[in-house]
């Protein structure tokens, strides 16, 4: 099965991720509510694929995603932030993530996003 990490500071956030993912049968194996928490977790689960938001406290999801990227140039990582100014969107493809989804969140772009990444 592939497993998903979800990284927000919302905990209402990732809780409503959580459920479209299972609903989608995808297993949740890793949350994280900082960019710091969400790099430890990528190490210890390796999950397929990481959900990751950009306003997070301690380390923003950017420099998270650049460190993920340091560590598995493979990682996919998909954005999802309520900022969607061209230049966040840019780095964050140029740091490595593979797509960028505006919140709130809507169930039918998400799916399409986590099945295109996944290569399913």
């Amino acid at each position: 099965m592939k497993s998903i990490m979800i990284v927000d500071d919302i905990v209402l956030m990732r809780f409503m991720m959580w459920n479209i993912f299972e609903s989608l049968g995808f297993d949740v194996v890793a949350e994280a509510a900082t960019g710091q928490e969400a790099v430890q977790k990528y190490r210890m689960y390796r999950p397929s694929l990481v959900v990751m938001d950009i306003s997070m406290p301690e380390m923003d999801g950017l420099s998270a995603v650049k460190k993920i990227m340091e560590i598995d140039r493979n990682a996919k990582i998909i954005i999802c932030s309520a900022l969607m100014q061209r230049d966040i969107v840019l780095e964050a493809i140029q740091a490595g993530a593979r797509d960028f989804i505006a919140k709130p969140v809507q169930r039918e772009r998400m799916e399409w996003s986590v099945r295109n990444v996944m290569g399913l």
